[in-house]
């Protein structure tokens, strides 16, 4: 108990370097880490999954059938810069803007398909 602040006293002059490794492998790598897996598990297929509808929205046709982020399947009538005519049913025609386009529809493909077979 004695001999304890001597070894301390000693130790104080090499206790600044390693306390300042100590705070880079203690705080900034392990934060390096964690950015380093949000980025590959949240923010990069995000952003892949975004320039894929931007892609997807930018080469709509007419006569494609799609469905909107509500849910409603159409086709498509008109198209517009920010706006897109739906027909939904015969002589039944809404218009949407164009970002709210989640994916094209492929119900009306299934049933071909199945009708084929």
């Amino acid at each position: 108990m004695f001999f304890e602040g001597i070894a301390w006293a000693d130790d104080a002059a090499g206790a600044a370097q390693n306390s300042s490794q100590q705070m880079i492998f203690g705080t900034v790598v392990p934060l390096a880490l964690l950015f380093g897996v949000f980025y590959f598990l949240l923010i990069r297929p995000q952003t892949k999954k975004q320039e894929e509808h931007s892609k997807m929205v930018a080469n709509l046709k007419r006569n494609d059938e799609v469905v909107t982020t509500g849910g409603i399947v159409g086709k498509i009538a008109e198209l517009g810069d920010t706006l897109v005519t739906l027909e939904v049913a015969p002589n039944v025609k809404i218009r949407v803007e164009r970002s709210q386009i989640a994916t094209l529809s492929t119900y009306g493909k299934q049933a071909s398909k199945k009708d084929q077979a």
